[in-house]
């Protein structure tokens, strides 16, 4: 059977059993749709959070940016494992103690104001929909090269079928939809690194195999990469070119960017016990371990793939996924010595994104525009392709070809709805029913979830088509923006008696407002600036959260220090939220 045809199979039936739980686990109060009742077992919940976790940017992204930059790549997998260790050990108990369905719902009941919550409502909705942007995106990859559709009705598909399971099902729904999600990814990233492990290096264990030796030569694996790419012009693998303080910052804004996002955080919610919310920790913990491990082999092997089947081939010789990724926009060639060989070197071309407006060239490729003329780069690999293009390029079997498609779309769908439930959430729950129409019924509220849900998938989707980065750049400045806003706001309202809601309200705007407007004018008001040259302190964008973090922690301590301090019952709260009590009474 081909590619194809097992492709269509797979996702259909990935799709079946998605709508299908939808419906089995239909949400009918606000509690099911917000946080599942909190009744589900700390194993599910732990698959389910790491199927949230491990969104279109792990399972998609982060083996392309380390294949393409090598050592340097390695600020996700250190930020984002980092970060999920620091919310389970540091924050993921207390937050369930305090038994609320939303973070601005601890927000606005720790500070004991609305404002608190409205600043609160308006930095979930920022980080949820520059996160979101990212996994729609990453929809649209998947379903463009292997159901050959457009991207952007690529993005549609998607954004029906996250639709439909939740608005139907909520927090309930999506919690059940997730676990399975998990299994399918999971057991798609891992089977083709396996296969190939084997193929290249005789280890089925693709961890080990990164260090092995290659099966064909007496050489390892990283030495032989490093030698390929130094001599095509590029840096080694091993090596790295960002600056230490920006890879410093960087990695600390996606670990405090972790410990704040709230689709992450609202996940501990939905067990019965402050016991079950650490057990959960620990087996998405595991379970997010065996991606996030397998990652870099993976990175690793598809770069020495690419630049064996590659480099120096002529262009009347490419395999045929090559011309269908062409098609899709996601890899170029331009034949800049007019030899008709693909020469596959360091620059710009492999960076830069081609516009598909020329027709064909000489040798049948399509053309792009591509004023970079300056190095002999011919090739252009989209990096959110490397994993789905991967087991074309390694001739593995065509199943395992379409259960890549179905992961990837499992990744990317479930972090996509757990997001989507967060802003309806926040719209629904603390704006409405605890800000502006406290006298709604259940029923009424929950109506008005599923609506917000609807508007957010739709707003989504936009983004989806009109991305503003690649995924895991566009999830790094969702996860700068978390840092900045929430975390010092959450781990001073627990540890601290003294923070109080002049502190978190100053500290989240001005760690928001300065994220968001160095993100945005460096990447969108003045793109030809952002380089280190002009970057305040060398800090990129990615890693800017940071800073913002800090200049939160700044104006919080600032603040409470010159205003009064809460109420002495918000006090005697937060103690009740540190202290541990017998295991009984926990609620």
């Amino acid at each position: 059977m081909s590619a194809q045809v097992l492709t269509y199979l797979f996702v259909g039936l990935s799709f079946a059993l998605y709508i299908g739980i939808a419906i089995w686990s239909r949400s009918s109060s606000t509690s099911e749709f917000y946080v599942a009742g909190g009744h589900v077992h700390p194993l599910a919940n732990g698959a389910a959070t790491a199927a949230d976790w491990m969104s279109a940017a792990s399972y998609l992204s982060m083996a392309g940016i380390i294949a393409f930059e090598g050592a340097d790549g390695a600020r996700y997998l250190m930020g984002w494992t980092g970060g999920y260790v620091l919310l389970a050990l540091l924050l993921a108990p207390y937050l369930r103690k305090f038994n609320k369905f939303t973070v601005p719902d601890f927000v606005g009941d720790r500070y004991y104001s609305q404002a608190a919550r409205l600043v609160a409502v308006v930095c979930v909705i920022f980080i949820s929909f520059t996160y979101v942007a990212g996994q729609m995106r990453g929809v649209g990859v998947v379903f463009s090269r292997f159901l050959e559709v457009d991207i952007n009705t690529g993005v549609v598909i998607g954004m029906g079928i996250v639709f439909f399971y939740a608005v139907l099902g909520g927090m309930k729904g999506i919690t059940y939809t997730q676990v399975a999600q998990y299994c399918v990814l999971i057991f798609a990233y891992l089977v083709p690194a396996i296969f190939i492990s084997l193929t290249l290096t005789n280890n089925p264990v693709p961890m080990l195999g990164l260090g092995s030796t290659l099966a064909a030569e007496p050489v390892y694996l990283l030495d032989k990469l490093d030698g390929l790419t130094t001599e095509l012009g590029m840096t080694a693998f091993t090596a790295g070119n960002k600056s230490t303080i920006d890879m410093f910052f960087i990695t600390a804004a996606l670990m405090a960017g972790t410990a704040g996002l709230p689709h992450v955080i609202v996940r501990f919610f939905t067990v019965p016990r402050v016991r079950d919310a650490r057990i959960s920790a620990g087996y998405a913990l595991v379970l997010i371990a065996l991606l996030y491990t397998t990652a870099p082999a993976v990175a690793a092997f598809a770069r020495v793939n690419i630049i064996n089947a590659m480099d120096g081939l002529h262009y009347s010789d490419a395999p045929e996924w090559f011309g269908k990724w062409e098609n899709s926009g996601l890899i170029a060639w331009i034949d800049k010595n007019n030899d008709g060989e693909i020469q596959y070197r360091g620059g710009a071309a492999m960076e830069q994104k081609p516009v598909y407006d020329l027709g064909r060239g000489a040798s049948g490729e399509r053309l792009l525009t591509n004023k970079v003329t300056s190095n002999d780069n011919e090739l252009y690999i989209d990096r959110d392709i490397i994993v789905l293009a991967h087991p074309e390029i390694a001739q593995l079997p065509n199943w395992v070809v379409a259960l890549v498609a179905a992961g990837g779309l499992a990744a990317a769908l479930s972090t996509a709805a757990g997001l989507l439930l967060v802003i309806s959430t926040a719209i629904a729950h603390d704006l409405l029913k605890k800000t502006f129409r406290p006298n709604i019924t259940e029923r009424q509220e929950l109506r008005y979830a599923r609506l917000a849900a609807a508007v957010a998938i739709a707003i989504a989707g936009l983004f989806g088509i009109y991305p503003p980065g690649f995924v895991a750049e566009v999830v790094a400045f969702a996860f700068g923006l978390a840092a900045a806003s929430f975390f010092p706001v959450i781990l001073l309202g627990i540890f601290s008696t003294r923070m109080n809601k002049e502190a978190a309200i100053s500290g989240m705007l001005t760690g928001l407002i300065f994220t968001f407007s160095y993100i945005v004018y460096f990447k969108f008001i003045s793109p030809e600036t952002n380089s280190a040259a002009h970057w305040w302190f060398g800090i990129s964008p990615e890693g800017i959260g940071s800073l913002g973090m800090i200049l939160n922690f700044m104006v919080s301590f600032v603040v409470m220090r010159i205003t009064p301090p809460p109420p002495q019952e918000v006090q005697d709260l937060v103690q009740h939220i540190r202290i541990p009590q017998a295991r009984h009474s926990s609620p």
